[in-house]
């Protein structure tokens, strides 16, 4: 029977990485280990920073873990969800063989991270349909099939497209390929969405990892805190490649504080505001005349296509609004990324977005002749 330690690249699979010093199974008083200085810096009011952290903080791995209903032991600390993607791409894919399989327009940090390890990249792109976008699950099956993919990643809910995936296909694809890849969900924006996550799957399918952060719903985008949820076995891999202390201090006790009953309360209560500010933008955005569609989204972000996206982008500049422009991306031609701001932040995009409705009205064009 296959092991997902077949998928890791041979040269790592027992790969021990290195030895830090907090990584010593050992304990005292006087801590003399790891050439740190004794003094704590006068730039340190609570004097704790002169210490090296902890390369994995138990307690907030621990908390992580029941955020998460997983183990502990299926969870690895990382700088965001973009040290977890390179960490994957590295530790599975040999430069030059093992190949990269995405579905764009999607979150460009998993072509980058490819790039960067020399691992060829192959696209399945999304479909545009009626429904909104839609990923071609046997595209990427294929692509491990019959070349040499070896990590599918998938993104639910999608960026910048907004869509989620239907768990039950998700799966049947890990099935599908097991033995072949693993397939990579990047749930960033999980606490947005009306579909269910797929990490209650992970125990049963040792070629599924979830990708999870607290830059999004928990406001913690400086903290620089993400995780990768999955096998031990692969957590293990990865964690002997990553860097000796990937979780400062001060990101890790802001992250246990975020994650404190009354905090998670609050960020439930700013994650249901966001999901009806979402709707109410995308109804009005909808009966917009220089809007052509606006996609439904599962994240905390609109996917709007224009008539004149050129006019809008900078109507919404002029009015200190700054939105993603998508127009360079394949098939986004006519496109803007909208994050979900304040109520008063997207009153001030709809007054924006209107104004050159109005402008379109009274045949105004952005490039007059």
């Amino acid at each position: 029977m296959s092991s997902i330690l077949d998928l890791v690249r041979p040269d790592l699979r027992t790969f021990a990485g290195y030895a830090s010093a907090r990584r010593a199974d050992v304990s005292g008083s006087i801590w003399l280990n790891a050439n740190e200085s004794p003094w704590p810096s006068p730039a340190d009011p609570d004097g704790a920073s002169h210490r090296y952290p902890e390369p994995q903080p138990a307690a907030l791995r621990t908390a992580l873990a029941e955020l998460y209903g997983v183990e502990a032991d299926r969870v690895l600390i990382g700088r965001g969800s973009d040290e977890a993607i390179d960490l994957l791409v590295r530790a599975l894919c040999r430069p030059g063989h093992d190949a990269v399989a995405i579905a764009p327009p999607v979150f460009g940090m998993y072509a980058v991270s490819a790039r960067l390890q020399g691992a060829p990249l192959i696209e399945c792109p999304l479909r545009d349909t009626a429904e909104g976008f839609v990923s071609d699950l046997d595209a990427l099956a294929a692509a491990a099939e019959h070349t040499a993919a070896r990590l599918i990643f998938l993104c639910s809910p999608a960026n910048p497209t907004g869509q989620a995936l239907a768990p039950e296909a998700v799966l049947a694809l890990c099935r599908r390929v097991r033995g072949r890849a693993l397939v990579v969900v990047d749930e960033a924006y999980g606490e947005y969405s009306r579909v269910a996550s797929l990490m209650p799957a992970i125990a049963e399918h040792d070629n599924l990892a979830v990708l999870r952060t607290l830059s999004k719903a928990h406001a913690l985008a400086a903290a620089r805190i993400g995780v990768v949820i999955a096998d031990p076995r692969l957590i293990a891999v990865l964690r002997n490649c990553q860097a000796p202390y990937p979780v400062p201090a001060p990101s890790a006790h802001l992250a246990l504080a975020a994650l404190q009953p009354e905090a998670l309360a609050r960020t439930r209560e700013r994650v249901a505001a966001a999901r009806s500010e979402r709707d109410r933008l995308t109804a009005v955005l909808a009966a917009e005349p220089c809007l052509v569609r606006v996609y439904r989204s599962e994240g905390n972000f609109l996917l709007a296509r224009f008539r004149d996206a050129e006019a809008v982008f900078r109507a919404l500049l002029a009015a200190g609004v700054v939105v993603r422009d998508m127009r360079a991306h394949a098939g986004l031609g006519d496109a803007l990324r909208i994050s979900i701001g304040t109520p008063a932040e997207n009153d001030a995009v709809i007054a924006a977005i209107r104004s050159v409705s109005e402008a379109i009205a009274a045949g105004i064009s952005s490039n007059p002749v």
